[in-house]
């Protein structure tokens, strides 16, 4: 079994894209196999209440190029003008990189989520606003420390806020036009930029674009909870080891209410 209902299931690039029509849209970038640069690995937790093992996670190396058309991810033409990026993630000690970029037909990148010291959210319209000297950069904030991470990041109307590992939140302006449109016809690129040398390297355990601003608020308690929390939806978390972590992983763990989102799980 898939774990979801109504899924219709279309081949791309590497990966193999899901899509749950249900009353909570999701699209699940998800492998039969490991593909090169990939491996499992512990994550966040290693021992959750209620499960039989560590949270599984992956651990990326510079080998690993994933991406996918934009469209296979939001077939409707229409990415969301507020939305949430979250992340579980621990990037490799004193790296700087892209873990996601968002590319439009004429290979502009119009989103970019950075991880290091001081990450940089690159976001540009289609009026290209804001411009790159008003990017949102997040001074003080170091996510390649080598430890576990969790990022929540609201985009709503005019503002942009950081919520890190459920407790700092930073707010900053976002100086795009008024109704922004993002393109939908390019491409999602994973763990860098194109022409980029530095490339994301470290483990993942989610990562999450949901179609509400109001999601990053809730990161720790709907999607990524503490260790001594059960996974949301999730009755058993197979050790890294077990084929079985995979369906659970993609199926389960990111099961939420909330609106439409694009769900990405190294599996």
């Amino acid at each position: 079994t898939d774990g979801c209902s109504g899924c219709k299931r279309a081949a791309i690039t590497n990966p193999l894209t899901t899509f749950c029509n249900s009353d909570t849209t999701r699209i699940i970038l998800d492998f039969h196999s490991l593909p090169e640069g990939v491996t499992k690995t512990t994550g966040l937790c290693s021992h959750r209440r209620s499960s039989q093992g560590p949270d599984v996670a992956y651990r990326v190396s510079k080998d690993a190029q994933l991406s996918a058309p934009t469209k296979q991810l939001y077939p409707g033409d229409v990415f969301p003008e507020d939305f949430s990026i979250m992340a579980t993630v621990k990037p490799k000690k004193g790296s700087q990189s892209f873990l996601l970029s968002l590319y439009n037909e004429q290979g502009i990148q119009q989103l970019g989520l950075e991880v290091g010291r001081s990450p940089v959210f690159l976001y540009e319209d289609h009026t290209g606003r804001p411009s790159p000297e008003d990017y949102p950069l997040f001074r003080g904030v170091n996510l390649a420390d080598g430890k576990w991470h969790r990022v929540a990041i609201s985009v709503h109307k005019q503002t942009i806020t950081l919520i890190l590992d459920c407790k700092k939140k930073t707010t900053q302006k976002l100086l795009r036009s008024p109704q922004p449109v993002i393109d939908t016809k390019g491409i999602i690129v994973f763990g860098t930029r194109i022409l980029d040398e530095e490339v994301f390297e470290g483990d993942i355990q989610q990562l999450m674009i949901v179609a509400d601003h109001r999601a990053a608020y809730d990161y720790c308690e709907h999607y990524s909870p503490d260790c001594e929390v059960p996974s949301p939806d999730q009755p058993q978390n197979q050790d890294p080891g077990t084929d079985n972590a995979v369906s659970n992983i993609t199926f389960l763990l990111f099961k939420s209410s909330l609106a439409p989102c694009f769900i990405l799980a190294l599996l």
